[in-house]
């Protein structure tokens, strides 16, 4: 019997274009958490909240989404493990990146639930672009064809996050980094599932896509004022499309991270679902 989800996407599905819109829901149902932090960033905006700062309620909606996704199930256990682990992964560098001797950027408002010059609840953005990657693995039923091997990957992921503080006192070799991907993944297929047809895109594209995707997130964040870069501090503009290039190794940062933590996931459950 179909689900009320499924209904709705064979609705969708009839309609002109069906197949991209489609898509589209299953992207936008993959990102919720995401979505969610960032409605609650612009409302924050516009919306004086009471007895904490604008960072501390951001800080406990963003737990509170977690609490109500896992109690649903709408979002498993070990998705939830994942986040976990790139609020660490991005509070890390976040506190490297925000120190006084650094100051890639800011954030302007004071609050409780904060560590060094870091609110808390900036991990949970880090950790948004996890819980994508992780909920799109099972939403759009991912498979990848010409996956590179491993040991491979998770080198580029340790070079890519440690680049992204040495930069700052030794060469910045993020060129480097983008040919050694493009060798890595050129020959790489991710296959993907809407209303039961499997459809398919280059890997490499898939990466630039979201990358870009979250390039327009952060500039929500800068125009609100949630955080900024210093030639924004007297006034507001667009993010350098340059950033995209950041985002995009920290997005592999994270894909990376999440194979693996899926493949040891599956290796201990005895199951293969992907083909490599």
């Amino acid at each position: 019997m179909a689900t009320g989800k499924q209904k709705l996407l064979d609705r969708i599905h009839r309609l002109p274009g069906g197949t991209f819109w489609a898509f589209c829901v299953k992207q936008a149902w993959a990102a919720i958490f995401g979505g969610l932090l960032l409605g609650a960033i612009i409302l924050t905006k516009y919306v004086d909240l009471p007895l904490l700062s604008r960072y501390d309620w951001l800080f406990l909606w963003a737990i509170f989404i977690q609490g109500v996704l896992l109690l649903t199930r709408l979002e498993k256990p070990h998705e939830v493990v994942t986040i976990f682990v790139f609020h660490l992964v991005g509070l890390g560098m976040e506190l490297f990146k925000t120190s006084s001797l650094i100051g890639s950027w800011t954030y302007p408002d004071d609050a409780v639930f904060m560590v060094g010059n870091v609110p808390l609840f900036s991990g949970f953005m880090y950790a948004a672009v996890g819980s994508y990657i992780a909920r799109s693995w099972r939403v759009m039923e991912l498979e990848f064809v010409h996956y590179p091997k491993r040991l491979y990957t998770v080198l580029l992921a340790l070079a890519i996050y440690v680049n992204f503080f040495s930069h700052h006192f030794a060469p910045d070799i993020r060129l480097i980094l983008f040919a050694v991907t493009a060798w890595l993944y050129w020959k790489s297929w991710v296959r993907y599932r809407v209303n039961g047809t499997r459809h398919r895109m280059p890997l490499l594209v898939g990466f630039g896509l979201i990358s870009v995707v979250i390039w327009f997130a952060e500039n929500v964040g800068t125009w609100t004022h949630t955080w900024l870069y210093p030639n924004q501090l007297t006034s507001w503009h667009l993010v350098g499309i340059d950033k995209i290039g950041s985002w995009l190794l920290l997005m592999i940062i994270s894909f990376i991270l999440i194979d693996l933590l899926h493949y040891f996931r599956l290796r201990h459950t005895k199951k293969r679902v992907v083909t490599w």
